[in-house]
Order: structure tokens, then sequence, then C-alpha cells
């Protein structure tokens, strides 16, 4: 098993305008064999440049490494060839579309076992195990397309399982998946690590869950330029700081009746193929309040977004302002409704951060309130510095602070937010939630949120509504 090894690493992404600022700048660090280790830090410290660069796929497919290097077990990972350091590591990424080839599930854990050259005989009982850990042997035949976004980073871990690499790294693998999933995977690796001698590196900003499974907490500060290992005492002051239990004390308000309803639905149905999601005899979102939308993965809840927005049929009936949806001219509908999708890169149309703003305030719906604010915008989410850089080539977390910064630059009257948190730490979800809260109440709009990611929420929701066997239901806890 390797020893990791982070020897005085400078890395650059390369600007559009031929400028090499530092992502990484002269870090060291050593991540023990055999241990679960937890890598933390800001949204755009580094911290899946790090996880890409131990795995070789950086600079081989992006980025230069100016200075240092890393190792395994004594080697720089460059010189370790492919086929070798395959099968001594490999890497679930932030986001699991990024590494889908195939159409289904198992056609997908087979290819990466085929890129192995594991032997013929040997594949389907290593899919049917790996699919059997992870608990997803139900989805073995659907297409990857069809799942929901927790669904696929499940399948990316089987994927991971399937092909027994002694080091399994692992970017923000949990960001999409509801928390009894979360707390069931964890457990699961940290039997990897435990039972198989297995090294687990988890880079994530959402701390919750991790205290009974950690080894070591290493943190990556924002300037990218110090990689710390803390001490036991420090590590678990702060875990404990992302208490799970702290969202039992959280109260919210039930709507009631004198609130306005946006959205109605009645004897509301929607499926998935042959499988129903949802059977809701009445339904109701409320103008101007910002609701909370959970439930379990793959429950429905992107899809009755979906509904909402005209992109997937229903039954019964589902009106927006009275009107049924389905009814609406998509022109017209889209003039009032916006869906923030789950993957940023999906959002984006230009080529940098600062055609990408200048587009959404050349359409703002609220383009003098913008237009006057936008330079303070940018400032309080950071991104003002990124202003040349391609989208493309921003952390998670940066991406999805754009993303979300140049749909509320729209003003469009309702956004429908699909996992808007991911990939951000803690003080980047402070910024940004305050950044909507303002924006909403400041334009009147009405803000639908999907999120597994619960911590820190109620300070900017005002209803709860919950998914769980086919019916949603208002609720005046988080937990």
């Amino acid at each position: 098993m390797p020893t990791i090894k982070v020897d005085h690493l400078s890395f650059s992404y390369p600007t559009e305008s031929g400028e090499t600022p530092l992502t990484l700048n002269d870090i060291s660090a050593s991540f023990p064999s055999h241990h679960f280790s937890l890598l933390t830090g800001a949204s755009g410290s580094g911290k899946s440049t790090l996880m890409k660069i131990i795995s070789g796929l950086y600079p081989q497919f992006g980025g230069r490494v100016i200075a240092g290097q890393i190792t395994l077990d004594g080697n720089p990972v460059p010189d370790i060839p492919e086929t070798n350091r395959g099968r001594l590591v490999a890497m679930m990424f932030q986001n699991p579309n990024q590494q889908f080839a195939m159409d289904t599930v198992e056609r997908e854990v087979i290819f990466a076992l085929e890129n192995q050259h594991v032997a013929p005989s040997e594949m389907m009982s290593r899919v049917t195990q790996a699919l059997r850990y992870v608990e997803i042997e139900p989805l073995r035949h659907r297409n990857l397309n069809s799942l929901s976004g927790g669904e696929k980073q499940k399948v990316a871990l089987a994927v991971i399982i399937a092909m027994q690499t002694d080091t399994i790294l692992l970017d923000e693998p949990f960001a999409s998946v509801d928390p009894e999933a979360r707390q069931l995977l964890l457990a699961k690796l940290s039997q990897l690590q435990r039972k198989q001698g297995k090294t687990i590196i988890i880079s994530d900003h959402d701390l919750e869950d991790y205290g009974q499974f950690v080894d070591e907490l290493f943190v990556l500060d924002a300037t990218g330029e110090h990689l710390e290992q803390l001490n036991h005492e420090t590590a678990q002051n702060r875990l404990q700081h992302f208490s799970r239990e702290q969202n039992n004390t959280i109260h919210f308000e039930l709507p009631t009746t004198a609130e306005k309803t946006l959205y109605t639905g009645r004897d509301l149905s929607l499926q998935a193929g042959e499988r129903t999601l949802i059977n809701q005899p009445e339904l109701g979102f409320f103008q101007h309040h910002i609701t909370l939308l959970t439930g379990p993965n793959g429950s429905g809840k992107s899809t009755l977004l979906s509904a909402m927005s005209k992109l997937h049929d229903y039954g019964g009936s589902l009106t927006f302002n009275h009107k049924e949806v389905a009814k609406i001219r998509p022109r017209q509908l889209y003039r009032q409704v916006a869906m923030v999708f789950q993957d940023a890169d999906q959002q984006f149309l230009n080529v940098t951060v600062e055609e990408e703003i200048a587009l959404s305030l050349k359409n703002s719906q609220q383009h003098e309130y913008f237009k006057s604010r936008l330079s303070r915008l940018l400032t309080s989410l950071h991104l003002d510095q990124l202003q040349d850089h391609v989208v493309y080539t921003l952390s998670g977390g940066q991406k999805k602070k754009l993303q979300i910064l140049e749909m509320l630059m729209m003003a469009t009257p309702v956004l429908l937010f699909d996992e808007p948190f991911t990939g951000l730490d803690l003080a980047s979800m402070q910024q940004i939630m305050a950044v909507m809260k303002q924006v909403a109440t400041d334009c009147q709009l009405t803000l639908i949120i999907i999120s597994h990611q619960l911590f820190g929420l109620n300070q900017l929701i005002d209803y709860h509504l919950t998914l769980a066997n086919k019916k949603l239901e208002y609720v005046e806890g988080l937990a």
C-alpha cells in the first residue's frame, strides 16, 4: 500500500491572458497508507486539484506543475505507468457525469473493469458485489441518464469499489446524497479501510458524520499555500461543529391559508418510466417565500421541479398562477420560471466569468438593481478576481457561486434550485445564502430549493416540504 507524499508542490492553471497564478503554492503533507484521511478547506483553495494530481489526471490532462512533486511509495506519480497506476489509485469525481462513459449502470462498471484488463470470468461477480455493497442492486439495468444526482454518486462509488484499487480518492462524494445514505456509505468506506486495508482520502466541505471514521483531518487554506494536518483534539473539535444534532432544535412555521399560492397541484402524479414517484391529492407552493424540498435520493424531487418548469409530463392538475402548466406557452412560462440546474456546467453559455456575468446583466429583469450592486456582489462572493478565468477551470464551489449569482441576476420571479450548495464550504454557503435572501426580498422572488446539505439552512428558508413514500408534506423541523 503506497504512502502518498506531497513534497513542496506548486501548481498553476494558465489563464486566457497567459498568466500562471498558483492554485497550489509550495505545499507539503503525507497521507498515511491504510488510513481514512479527510481533506477540507475553502471553496477554490485547490482541494480537487490536489486530488487530481494524486490520481495522475493532472498535469496530464490540465494545468502545470511549477515545482515539487507527489510520490506514491517513493515513486513520482507521472513516472508510474498508467496500467499500474490504475491498480493503485482510483478517483471519484465531484460530478459523476464527467466520468461516465456508458449508458447503463452495469455497463459502466464493466467498462471500468475492462480498462483494468480484469478477466471476463471475474467481471460479473465483481459487478454484483460492488452494487450490493453500495446497496444499489435495483439500479443495475437502469439508464444512467434516468438516475437522480445522488443515485449517480452511488454508482460512481460502486465503480471505484469494483476496481479494487489500493487507494480510493473521493471528491465531494456525498454532495447529492440524502443523510441516511451518506451515513451508510461512510460506514461502508470505513469498513473497506479497516477490514481490507484500503487507503481512503475524501475531500469534503460538509464535515457532518465524519467524526467516528476519520484518522486524520487535513486543512488546505484559502490561498492554497498551507496544507496542515490538525492534531486529534483540534480535528475533533472542528468535526463536532458540524453535528447533525443541531438540526433537531430548528423550528419552521407551517404555511397558512392566508398565504398566496403560486403553484397548486390537485391529484398530481409523476412517473419515471414504469415507476410512480409522486401521488399527491393537494399541493401548494407559496409566493414570495423560500421553500426547502427534501427527501431520499430518487424519490422524485428533481422530477417535480422539472414538471413545474414544463420539462416533465404529469398527471392530474398542476397550475401556475391559476393556469395549467401544460397549457402555458414555454416562452411565457420561462419569463416567470427558471431552473437552476444541479450541474453548473450545464448553465454556462460563455467562456469567461466576465462574459457570463455580462450576459446575465444584459438579460436581467432587474437591470438597474444589479448594475448598481454588481461590484459589491462579486466581491462578497470572492469572484471579483476571477473575471478573466475560463468558467470550466473554476473549482466546483466557484462554479456554483457564479451559477447562483447569474441566475439571481436574471431576476426571474420564480427560481427552482436543484442542489445549489454542492461544493461550497460553510463560509461560502453563508455568503451565497445572504445574497439569495437579500435578492429574494428586494426583488420579490420565490425560491424553491432542493438540498441534501442542511447545515445552516435555517438562516435562509421559510418553509420545509418533505417528499417520502410518494407524498409531500410541510413539516416544522429540519432534521
